[in-house]
């Protein structure tokens, strides 16, 4: 049994660590913190008591850990910044390394959102994740993902001077006859 997921993990860092990273490094915006998240991700769904029968159910299940891991440490970072104001501490100057070549810009206005807006996004309109889909991977409603991603579509907008026609539909359906 231990050979399965062994074999499993093996497969899912050959073929599809890179595409990994990529997914992280658009919620996290840094390619070493992005490296770091997808490791995390990798221990906690191989440690833990998932089972998966094929790959695609695994490299799902690691996004999500990413995705999750990264509003984590955004909510720990905060935490921590109000911690230290509280106790009279000076912030720490934190310097921040610029994305360079194509969609540095798009990185940077990513980071400007907040972890749910970015998460929302990201699954939404980079990985075309459904509603559905976006709502069970982050456990939110459905209607807070449609909001997070109008929200922080609509910042993007606003930040890299666009305007998307994009917007999110909900099924009506009518009940009791009535007309």
């Amino acid at each position: 049994m231990s050979a399965r997921w062994e074999t499993l993990l093996e497969q899912l860092v050959r073929e599809r660590y890179d595409r990994l990273v990529g997914h992280a490094m658009l919620v996290c915006g840094s390619r070493t913190d992005a490296q770091d998240l997808v490791q995390e991700a990798l221990i906690a769904t191989f440690s833990g008591r998932a089972r998966f029968t094929n790959l695609a159910q695994a490299e799902q299940y690691v996004r999500r850990a990413v995705v999750t891991r990264s509003i984590d440490e955004s909510r720990r970072r905060t935490s921590e910044r109000r911690a230290a104001a509280r106790l009279g501490a000076h912030p720490v100057v934190v310097q921040e390394v610029q994305p360079r070549g194509l969609g540095a810009d798009v990185q940077r206005a990513l980071q400007a959102l907040s972890p749910r807006e970015r998460a929302c996004v990201v699954l939404r309109q980079l990985e075309d994740l459904s509603v559905r889909d976006t709502a069970a991977a982050l456990g939110l409603s459905e209607g807070a993902v449609k909001r997070y991603t109008a929200d922080g579509t609509k910042r993007l907008d606003a930040l890299l001077g666009t305007a998307t026609d994009h917007h999110e539909t909900a099924d009506v359906r009518l009940t009791g006859g009535a007309l």
